[in-house]
């Protein structure tokens, strides 16, 4: 297990021009370790966990990213949980600070699973994570959701893969 590191995502597939097609293999059941992990922190706004600003807010924090140089060409995930009914949580692995953004870090051990499902699953998804983590003798803390494809891109894949990463 690398420090730091996601498995290999693959972008070379992108047919949409938008979100690569997503490929499972190597996602699933993998333990990951970080140590000061770097991520832009920003927030949206939601309507009972519907966001509301999402598109404003993640193009903006990826304009910074990419002005700053900031993106690692192979990781481009975005890990995002709700705070709230109200308010989510999206953390954008980055390789270095981006100015005019919140930056943070991620320390631990976490573990993955892959889902298919549609995005309201997601209650469900985060359940069963904390499931596995019990199988695993361990408690899950925070629970994050890489949504690798954007919802028109899924309906034009006819999949909509999400990653559950939880903290051990």
């Amino acid at each position: 297990m690398q420090t730091n590191s996601f498995p290999e995502y693959d972008l070379s597939e992108n047919t949409t021009g938008c979100c690569p097609r997503f490929k499972p293999e190597g996602w699933d059941n993998q333990h990951l370790h970080f140590v000061n992990k770097k991520f832009v922190r920003a927030t949206t706004r939601s309507a009972m966990h519907i966001p509301w600003n999402m598109g404003t807010v993640f193009t903006r924090v990826q304009g910074h990213i990419d002005d700053a140089n900031a993106a690692d060409p192979a990781t481009q995930i975005v890990l995002s949980h709700d705070i709230s009914a109200w308010e989510g949580e999206h953390l954008f692995a980055v390789q270095q600070d981006v100015p005019d953004e919140e930056m943070t870090t991620l320390s631990g051990d976490f573990f993955t699973r892959v889902f298919e499902g549609p995005y309201r699953h997601a209650k469900q998804f985060e359940h069963d994570m904390r499931i596995a983590a019990k199988a695993m003798g361990k408690t899950a803390g925070e629970v994050f959701f890489f949504y690798t494809t954007c919802p028109k891109c899924a309906k034009a894949y006819k999949e909509n893969y999400m990653v559950g990463i939880a903290r051990l």
